[in-house]
């Protein structure tokens, strides 16, 4: 089994090498520390596991993802986040994650979710699993990000970050007012004025590290 993990923390990147050296099939692990160096090689190389966070520096995991569905690649694909479940793992599974386990609970989960995804499933947790079964109720509340598009989310939560406009513009290589653009539309769906609403919204949903 080759597997690639896409980190940008070396504490984590070691941990979860231990953790994996536990699988008996496992003859690769390589590791990438930002978005686009594991797109690039995901791209040039066959992986049969990416554990891929979701926080990574240059390209969010949640791009990497989005690229790889555009290109049909066959790689499963474990997202691995610092977030809560709820928050991140639904849009997640919507761009083609094949399981979602959050760092807290990698030691325990991680080993799992592959033996589970390798066998033709998806990896939820048992909270995550009560959470999608109760958005499907017609009373369940939708958390306001969850109206914005990828790219929209994706920009949210940098402004949330304390990105300003010319930071993310680089960041994202589009124009600032793209950017503004974007900003325009999250504060309309979300129904906010002030960036300062949507960083305290962020912080209280935990959608920031």
């Amino acid at each position: 089994m080759k597997i690639l993990i896409a980190d940008d923390h070396a504490v984590v990147l070691e941990g979860l090498k231990q953790i994996l050296a536990k699988l008996p099939d496992v003859n690769l692990i390589e590791e990438a520390r930002d978005g686009r160096e594991a797109l690039r090689m995901i791209e040039s190389k066959v992986y049969d596991f990416v554990i891929l966070d979701i926080s990574l520096p240059g390209m969010s995991g949640l791009d990497v993802l989005k690229n790889l569905k555009i290109q049909d690649n066959q790689t499963h694909i474990l997202i691995l986040s610092m977030h809560p479940e709820e928050q991140f793992a639904v849009r997640a599974f919507k761009s083609g994650a094949s399981g979602y386990v959050t760092k807290d609970r990698a030691g325990e989960e991680l080993l799992v979710a592959i033996k589970k995804i390798s066998s033709g499933g998806k990896y939820v947790s048992a909270e995550l699993a009560e959470y999608m079964a109760l958005s499907l109720d017609d009373k369940f509340e939708e958390l306001l990000h969850e109206k914005l598009s990828q790219r929209e989310f994706q920009i949210m939560i940098l402004f949330a970050k304390g990105r300003s406009s010319a930071e993310i513009a680089r960041e994202l290589f589009i124009s600032e007012k793209t950017v503004g653009t974007h900003r325009a539309r999250i504060m309309e769906k979300m129904g906010m004025k002030k960036i300062s609403e949507l960083i305290f919204y962020a912080m209280k949903n935990k959608l920031t590290e």
